[in-house]
């Protein structure tokens, strides 16, 4: 089978091929671009392995004229920057000591070692120069069925870095057959090793779910994470159940995908904390959680903080309370966000000071917004 993307074809891409190829060593594009171009999905980055070692490809970049930035050269991993684009060369490797954290790593002479260290049998997937793809271990199969399989044994692969549990919930949301269910295998290995979850940072627990949570359908990986307790692990008192609701309201609205408002949907335990969000998504969370309840219609919600936070907090209503949504809700939130308020505290200024100024300017307001915005200057002023 060959592969063939704008990504492949791409000089800069080619220039890398050309410069490892040329200085006698092996070269292949490798991973997601291999795994995303056969399923017709974006190319993001175009990754390369190589059997040269880092300081030969750093030599070759030098004769190249090529910038080379040792970005992790321990773990084998040159970037070069070629034509604008970085591209990340990392030499064969091989796990040969893990903690379920990080591993260390020896380089590796052959694709096969290289293929073996890797999650997942559609990561595991090389693309020669020409768009020939190389697969050692089965992952065309894979990405054809849409199955998300841990290579080898599950539980080994687990064990090497606990993270990926979640990495398998997250593929199987971008990647997996909706209709297909889970691998049994990776499965029960993620459920009997679950308890690594507790070795990982909250900063990378936190990384990951999000990239899960911004998945078009995230609902029946998180559905499955919750029966299976791992969602409880990361998440304590988060509930599942009303995500696929929301995730059907937003196609009914035409809303893309976001993380943080499919977090505040699940609830559960300081989720900014247990997940080590960051202080602006952390914000936007508790302002979801706390208008939600807050009782505040859609033009008021639209008119204090936006047309984007007065749709997403309707939704996560609709989603969590049953509740139904205005038929123009997009247009409705858009048209009370542009609202200005036509009263300023100069006109009062005559007659009220201090508190009894932004006191009364509170009261004008509120007015204005049980009106529909429709009482004028004049008639609030009287």
């Amino acid at each position: 089978m060959k592969v063939s993307g704008a990504w492949l074809h791409d000089p800069a891409a080619q220039a890398v091929f050309a410069l490892l190829e040329g200085g006698g060593f092996q070269a292949f594009a490798v991973g997601g671009c291999v795994r995303n171009e056969i399923l017709g999905m974006p190319v993001q980055d175009v990754d390369f392995a190589t059997n040269a070692r880092p300081d030969q490809v750093l030599t070759l970049a030098k004769k190249a004229g090529l910038a080379a930035v040792p970005t992790g050269i321990e773990h084998g991993t040159i970037t070069l920057v070629c034509g604008g684009t970085g591209f990340e060369v990392t030499t064969f490797r091989k796990d040969i000591k893990t903690d379920g954290r990080r591993a260390v790593v020896a380089f590796a002479d052959t694709l096969s070692e290289d293929a073996r260290r890797r999650d997942f049998t559609m990561n595991a997937l090389y693309a020669r120069a020409d768009g020939t793809v190389i697969d050692p271990l089965g992952g065309l199969a894979d990405i054809r069925a849409q199955r998300v399989r841990f290579i080898d044994d599950a539980n080994e692969r687990i064990r090497e870095d606990y993270l990926r549990i979640l990495r398998f919930f997250r593929f199987h949301a971008w990647y997996g057959d909706p209709d297909g269910g889970f691998d049994a295998d990776a499965l029960a290995a993620c459920a009997a090793e679950a308890e690594g979850l507790e070795l990982l940072s909250k900063e990378r627990i936190g990384a990951e779910f999000g990239k899960l949570l911004s998945a078009p359908d995230p609902a029946p990986s998180v559905a499955v994470m919750g029966r299976s307790g791992i969602l409880a692990r990361i998440l304590p008192g988060a509930d599942a159940a009303a995500l696929a609701v929301l995730v059907h309201l937003e196609g009914e609205t035409a809303t893309q995908p976001d993380n943080i408002r499919r977090l505040a949907v699940l609830g559960g335990q300081d989720q900014a904390t247990n997940l080590r969000l960051s202080r602006a998504d952390q914000k936007r969370l508790q302002l979801y959680l706390t208008e939600i309840g807050s009782g505040k219609g859609l033009a008021e919600l639209a008119y204090r903080h936006g047309a984007d936070t007065a749709r997403d907090v309707v939704l996560l209503r609709a989603a969590m309370q049953c509740a139904g949504l205005p038929s123009d809700l997009a247009e409705a939130a858009k048209i009370a966000a542009d609202r200005q308020f036509p009263v300023r505290a100069a006109d009062l200024m005559d007659r009220y000071q201090g508190a009894a100024l932004g006191a009364k300017l509170k009261s004008l307001e509120k007015r204005w917004i049980d009106s529909g915005f429709t009482l004028t200057r004049a008639e609030l002023l009287a």
